[in-house]
């Protein structure tokens, strides 16, 4: 709803309730009789008592007045009186529109609509209501009070005054936009730092810390923008106040000669200084301040609730979302018969460098991985696969070139589309079904939960922690069984793209080839980093990474044309022995023969990408990086 329609309706909402109007602008005139005799009285007791000598007559007018503040004060209290009975009607107004929407529509956002704006909207809506017929009555009073003390008074007064609240009318539409641009700026913010604080571990386990900081760095900077941009529009309403409220007391003394001269009294030049200093200062300050931020934000709120205003959840709008899990997508869309498929991943290109002056990791790499491949990567301890998957997965921006990654056909925008499961494999403290569920939007069906578990073997793991409401202690378990749980976790998610990271190295070999035959099963793309050569003999293609040289093919193709992929492969089938030495601390399981450069050392998932972590460091048996 525009700005425009939020006032005709506030002025609908008035014509309704005229006879407490009407009761409210009565109850204002003898409150403003109060502001009349401040400044006349005072006149009088100057004129026609003090300086005539006749002190008891100028007592007597301040008497008068005095009685004034007490009728204006009773007054006072029946305009609070009828200030409730147009706020209430309102807030009660608001309330059934939130709820009628709230029911209706399955709006998220009712509950903090219901407890927290429509509060905030009957506030705002009482504090305008108060200072702006405040303004009005009390400046119908003291220029009434000028006139009736010296017309020459008003020539002085009011020009100044009519030029402050112009300006200061003229200010508010821009200052509306900019209060709401801050609002939403605000409300994003809070929304990215509500799902990163409690994610801050998923954070880390996936190396993500980089690419979260740089999205909270734009919501904070988009906030900052906006609120740059209301304070420059706020300054304005300082010059008004300056121009309406306190250049006419300046004017009163640089005329007090030529008034004087034109048989403007002392006591009526004392009179208008009071209704200036006392009276119009105070509520031209009050209606700038109170107005200018109260019904800024007034419009911003009654324009969130309004009934045809768009929610969070309405389509075309969107919420900000820090999960990288995946959510519902449709299945890729078959090729036509004859035609090659498209590409699920393309680098374009891609150069990647951990620092301004670092060597690059992957350095101008073109890649096509067409939609349905099971595409290993292999190549030395260190040389960047982990680096390429988290280029693929988001984690990482390229330094130079492009990522791209296929949208299943009919996904929204902002769902997700790929899942990467790190080596070091997340599992919270909770029930197995959640953890299984958890790139889920809404529960599993338990059959549902049971065939992934079977097909990727977690079955037995299932039933000996007592089926899928079992309570899961993560520090109970060992780095091959929180593997088991990601993988099935994975295999749930509705995304079309899979990308494991060494994310069965704590596997044995036919627990790795039976999760990896069930991810084939599955459908999709899987993009597996391979430390066994029975990964790459599954797998449809291959990608040998060495540094600058890379080499693309089957398992065939690449025995033939790749001296690095020859010594790999024999590496692998020579020996089964550990990949470290015998009685290593972190219990690795065999996982490479001993011609595999670097063994000694792992890339781990729970520090920055491509963190290298000495053995000992795991701690397998407790939380993840000690927490």
């Amino acid at each position: 709803m525009s700005g425009d329609g939020v006032y005709r309706r506030g002025f609908r909402f008035l014509r309704t309730r005229r006879r407490v109007v009407a009761r409210l602008a009565a109850w204002s005139v003898l409150e403003s009789g109060q502001t009349f005799l401040t400044g006349y009285a005072l006149a009088r007791a100057v004129d026609a008592g003090f300086l005539a000598g006749r002190a008891t007559v100028g007592l007597g007018w301040l008497g008068a007045a005095a009685v004034a503040v007490v009728a204006g004060a009773y007054g006072t209290g029946r305009v609070y009186a009828a200030v409730a009975a147009l706020v209430e009607p309102l807030r009660d107004r608001l309330v059934r529109d939130v709820v009628d929407r709230g029911v209706r529509d399955a709006d998220r956002g009712a509950l903090s609509r219901l407890t927290q704006q429509v509060e905030i909207a009957r506030d705002t809506f009482a504090g305008v209501v108060m200072v702006s017929r405040s303004f009005v009555f009390t400046a119908a009073g003291a220029l009434v009070g000028l006139f009736s003390l010296a017309p020459l008074l008003l020539l002085v007064v009011g020009p100044p005054l009519a030029a402050g609240v112009a300006l200061f009318a003229l200010t508010l539409r821009p200052l509306t936009r900019r209060q709401e641009a801050f609002l939403v700026a605000d409300e994003e913010l809070a929304s990215q730092l509500g799902a990163v604080c409690p994610g801050l571990r998923d954070i880390t386990a996936a190396g993500a810390e980089e690419q979260v900081a740089a999205a909270v760095r734009e919501r904070i900077g988009a906030e900052q923008r906006a609120a740059c941009a209301l304070a420059r529009w706020g300054v304005l309403r300082v010059v008004a106040l300056t121009v309406g409220g306190q250049l006419p007391i300046v004017l009163l003394l640089a005329t007090a000669p030529w008034l004087l001269a034109h048989g403007v009294t002392a006591g009526a030049l004392v009179g208008a200084l009071a209704y200036v200093g006392q009276s119009l200062l105070p509520a031209l300050q009050n209606l700038i301040h109170g107005l200018g931020t109260s019904g800024s934000r007034l419009a911003v709120v009654l324009r969130r609730l309004s009934p045809d205003t768009p929610s969070a959840d309405t389509p075309g709008t969107s919420e900000p979302s820090l999960t990288f899990p995946s959510v519902p997508a449709p299945a890729p869309t078959p090729p036509t018969p004859g035609s090659a498929p498209p590409a699920a991943v393309t680098l374009s290109h891609v150069t990647f460098a951990y620092g301004p002056a670092s060597e690059p990791v992957i350095a101008d790499l073109d890649l096509t991985v067409p939609q349905g491949t099971h595409l290993a990567i292999v190549g030395p301890s260190g040389i960047g696969k982990s680096t390429l998957t988290a280029l693929m997965a988001g984690l990482l921006e390229p330094t130079g070139g492009r990522v791209r990654v296929r949208r299943a056909p009919g996904a929204r925008p902002g769902e997700h589309h790929r899942v990467l499961i790190p080596q070091e494999a997340y599992v919270y403290t909770g029930t197995l079904a959640e953890n299984l569920g958890h790139l889920r939007p809404d529960p599993v069906p338990e059959a549902e939960l049971l065939a992934a578990a079977d097909a990727v073997g977690l079955t037995a793991l299932l039933e000996r922690l007592g089926g899928p409401t079992a309570e899961v202690v993560p520090a109970t378990l060992s780095a091959g069984e929180r593997q088991l749980i990601a993988l099935a976790r994975a295999h749930l998610a509705y995304t079309p793209l899979v990308l494991l990271d060494e994310a069965t190295c704590h596997l044995d070999p036919a627990a790795e080839a039976r999760a990896e035959r069930a991810f084939a099963r599955r459908g999709g793309t899987l993009v597996v980093v391979a430390h066994r050569v029975s990964s790459a003999l599954r797998a449809d293609r291959v990608l040998v990474m060495d540094g600058r040289r890379t080499a693309y093919g089957s398992h065939a193709e690449l025995l033939d044309r790749s001296p690095l992929y020859r010594d790999l492969v024999g590496a692998w089938s020579g020996a089964s022995q550990p990949s470290l030495a015998l009685g290593d601390p972190d219990g690795v399981d065999a996982v490479a023969g001993p011609g595999l450069p670097g063994d000694g050392r792992h890339v781990v998932a729970y520090g920055p990408v491509g963190q290298m972590e000495a053995a000992g460091d795991l701690r397998d048996g407790g939380p993840v990086g000690g927490e």
